[in-house]
């Protein structure tokens, strides 16, 4: 898939389960973040973030969670590994595995029971923690092109990923 040039329009590549978009301001991010969140088959998925420092991801997290319904401080879990959000309809953990670097805090953690419920999870440097997370539903990988324009590309894992690249080509 590759984006219709200025309209932020996902395309399909033929014969991938992949998209590239281009986010050109954080308006952008937001409104993509909006359309992903309409998507019925983001409740239970498993989302993975890539890119540097400073690329976007907790900020695509945090319209995310703002398009889904979360109120109040959203922070980033750099220090504390996982937060925990809820919305009347959905229970979601964003991870971020930046100074994730003991195994054994996979199971001390309860991280194994989080990802065998139901609900959205999200990862940042889902890498770190790579040999105990699940294969990733959509990962979304985030290219910093300049102050505020963002290449992305989307790889679907799953039939849960496909199914979300459809809706957002849709």
């Amino acid at each position: 898939m590759t984006v219709a040039p200025h309209t932020g329009q996902i395309v399909e590549s033929p014969g991938a389960a992949q998209a590239t978009t281009t986010w050109r301001s954080e308006d952008d991010t937001a409104a993509w973040a909006q359309r992903l969140a309409a998507q019925p088959a983001l409740a239970n998925a498993f989302i993975t973030l890539h890119g540097d420092l400073g690329a976007g991801k907790t900020t695509l997290v945090r319209h995310l969670l703002r398009a889904l319904g979360v109120q109040g401080r959203i922070k980033s879990p750099t220090y504390a590994v996982v937060e925990p959000h809820e919305t009347a309809q959905l229970a979601i953990w964003h991870f971020d595995f930046y100074r994730f670097d003991d195994p054994r805090e996979w199971e001390d953690a309860g991280f194994r029971d989080i990802f065998a419920s139901p609900g959205l999870k999200l990862a940042e440097w889902p890498e770190k923690a790579a040999a105990l997370t699940p294969p990733a539903d959509l990962a979304i990988h985030i290219e910093a092109m300049d102050e505020t324009e963002r290449q992305v590309t989307l790889r679907a894992g799953t039939a849960t990923g496909r199914s979300l690249l459809q809706g957002l080509s849709a």
